[in-house]
This record gives structure tokens, sequence and C-alpha cells, in this order.
């Protein structure tokens, strides 16, 4: 699901390991920093205390650290619907926010220069759940193979930007957080190396797919895969400039989702997604500025309707994105510094036919304060539009809608 972050630290760390022993630094450096451009400038300069903390460790030792995320919140929501020819108005608030809430400890083990295990569990107020479980082990600079309860190389937002410390705005962008789902059981091997002046990433992985249900939609298959085939997904990203303020990444998924023996067996689900991360200093001003485009089909098949069991099909086509700016005044004085303004805008859209179509618009702002470079106050207006897409013989109701706005006070922190 999320907060792949973490990871990151790892590289560094395993990168400045090398460094305390004598061994190769500048081209472990040059290597790792493809992977880890993954988070603002300012925190991956500040990461270097970390580095310092664990350079006494000695070669082949086994090691182990506890490190992990917590969000928590107050809400003020306002629920606006208009079905029917009826409107009905609801007003709601969250001590702790539920819809947002998280603590999620992640446990590290690494076991001396090659391996690493890593086990991130994920309390959300109701249910303990699993973001990831993996093992990876470090063949050399540049590529890393890893086995377990993976994050899925698709996009940048799940695997790089989802955690609440890292996410400027207050919730994850609707439609591009959870489609397709973030992780899934496989292989997968990662890496990347300079390019001349430039860098460039891969990550590909070979995992157990997703499942289609009856109305359409997709669900992870979990541990248990639904038919015998496997879906491929892999990212591929270009950082053109020596100062890596730049990466553009292209992702691609494909796989068969149909139940082995139904009269779905044949789907197969065919994803790809774009996506672009930037953070320069432009005089005072830190410049942040990230964005995504996901697009998912699914092959033609018969569908279940749920007013009558009947079939019928339609074309199961998806598409998400999001484009986000913040700015932060890093060079100014005291506590002005510490202030970053941001923005967003969502777009997610679902099939026409389906009974879950919609047309979903979204815009978001925020007033951040950074306690410190991993601990962050936000103050967040959301408001969301949903347009219902679903027709009358499907259980819609053409024309209605639903509007949401939130206002959310949230406190994020790294640990």
């Amino acid at each position: 699901m999320k907060k792949y972050i973490c990871l990151t630290y790892f590289l560094l760390l395993y990168s400045f390991t090398y460094k305390v022993m004598g061994q190769e630094s500048k081209k472990i450096t040059d290597s790792i920093s493809v992977i880890s451009h993954v988070t603002d400038s300012v925190l991956y300069h500040k990461i270097e205390k970390l580095e310092k903390d664990v350079s006494y460790q000695k070669k082949r030792e086994s090691h182990f650290m506890v490190v992990g995320l917590a969000t928590m919140g107050f809400v003020v929501t306002s629920n606006t619907l208009f079905q029917n020819g009826v409107t009905t108005k609801t007003n709601t608030n969250s001590l702790a926010d539920a819809d947002r809430f998280e603590f999620s400890p992640m446990l590290l083990w690494r076991h001396g220069k090659k391996l690493l295990i890593e086990f991130e569990p994920s309390w959300n107020g109701n249910s303990l759940g699993v973001n990831w479980g993996d093992v990876s082990y470090f063949v050399k600079p540049g590529f890393i193979v890893r086995a377990g309860y993976l994050v899925l190389p698709f996009g940048i937002y799940n695997k790089r930007l989802a955690a609440g410390w890292i996410n400027k705005l207050g919730s994850d962008p609707v439609g591009v957080a959870d489609s397709p789902p973030g992780s899934d059981f496989g292989v997968e091997i990662e890496g990347g190396l300079p390019l001349g002046s430039m860098k460039w990433s891969y990550d590909v992985s070979l995992t157990n797919g997703m499942q289609l249900l009856k109305d359409g939609t997709l669900q992870n298959a979990g541990i248990v895969d639904n038919n015998q085939n496997k879906t491929v997904t892999g990212r591929l990203a270009l950082l053109p400039f020596s100062n890596s303020s730049l990466e553009v990444g292209v992702s691609g998924l494909y796989g068969k989702v149909g139940d082995a023996g139904s009269n779905q067996t044949s789907a197969i689900s065919t994803m790809y997604a774009f996506d672009i991360n930037f953070v320069q200093k432009v005089g005072p001003i830190q410049v942040n500025a990230k964005g995504q485009y996901n697009q998912v089909n699914i092959s033609s098949v018969k569908y279940k309707n749920p007013t009558d069991s009947s079939s019928y099909t339609f074309k199961n086509n998806s598409s998400s994105f999001f484009g986000q700016l913040s700015l932060r005044p890093i060079s100014a004085p005291g506590i002005l510094k510490n202030f970053e303004v941001a923005g967003r805008y969502v777009g997610y859209t679902t099939p026409a036919m389906s009974s879950w179509g919609a047309i979903t618009n979204e815009y978001d702002v925020a007033l951040d304060y950074w306690l410190t470079w991993r601990s962050v106050i936000k103050l967040v207006y959301e408001s969301q539009e949903i347009k219902n897409n679903t027709p009358v013989n499907l259980g819609g109701s053409p024309g209605g809608w639903n509007r949401i706005n939130n206002f959310i006070i949230q406190y994020s922190v790294q640990f």
C-alpha cells in the first residue's frame, strides 16, 4: 500500500556503510542515488544525521531497527447528496480523523551487507492490516532482488508519495492510490545506473495479480491465485538532469484477472501510467511539482446485473490523474521558512454503463507547517464532487451527484 520511503533510508545507510569500510564509495553512491531520489531534496540531505548514527556498525553484523509513521487529526465533513430529485445534507466530525488515521510501525532486520527483511503492519483505528512484508537481497549496486508481499511498481504515488508526512495534502488522490491495488504477492527486481550525465531506473515485478469481480471491479487475488497466470508490472524512469531535479516515468501492467473455470476466465487487464516528479529551488522558493495519470482497461466479458441477475457487458475502461504543486520559502527568515502551501487537482472516471459509473473531480489546498524535516502539521480543505453515471436499469440515478467538503487538521510524523 504505502510508505516505501523507509527503504530509501536503508539504501542510503547501506551506501554509507560502504564508505566507512573503504569500499568504492563513489560508485555506490552514484548508482544508489537513482533509486533514492524519491523525496524532496531537503529531506534527502538531512538524512546524513541518520547515517552517522549507525556508522559504527561492523561488517557482516545483524542489525534490527524499528521505524514507521503515524497520521492523526480532526475532520469536519459536509456531505450534500442529490438523488431522484431529493437533496439530503449531513454534517459530521471525527476526532482522530477516522478515514485518515494510521499507525504503522515498520520492522527492519538487516543481516550482513546483502539481506534486508521488512515488515510494516498498519492499524487504521478499526482493523490491523499489512502494507507490505518482504525480503530484499542486494546483489550489487544498482541491482536488488525482492520477494514477498510487495508494493507494485506502478506509477510513483503508492510506492513513494503516500506516507502522511510526505503527502502535502490530507488524503490520497482517489482513483490513483487505489487503482490498481497497491500491493501483491510475488517477486521483484529493482535498480538503476548512471547514463552519462543522466540516470535511469527500472523496477519490474511478477505477482499473483488481481481478481475481476462480477460487477467489473478489481481486487487483489491474495496469496492464493485465482487462476494459473501471473501479472507483470514494471516502471522505467529517467532523470535527465545531473542534479536529479526532474524524474519522468512510464509504467505498465498486464495479466489475466478472471477466475479459472468461470465465464470471465478470459478477462485480461492492461494498465499503463505516466508520472512526473520535479523538485528545484527557484530563487528563495523550493518548487515541488508532481503528477500521475493512470489508465485501466479490462477486456470484454459478461457481467451480472445487480438488479435482476441478468448478464450484460460494457466497455470496462477507467482513468484517473492528479496534478500537485507546493511552494516553500526555504530561504525566508525565522519560522516563515517552515511554512509550505500546496494544491492538488484530482480526476477519476469509471465506466459509464457500469453499476459503479461516476465522474469524480476534486481540488485540495493546504497550509503546512514543518516542525522538523519529518514532522508536519497541516490545515487542509478538500472539495470533491461525484456525478452519478450509472443507468437506471443497473440501479443508478443519472443526473444525481454528491458533494463532499472536508476541513482537516492533521499531524503526521515519521519516526
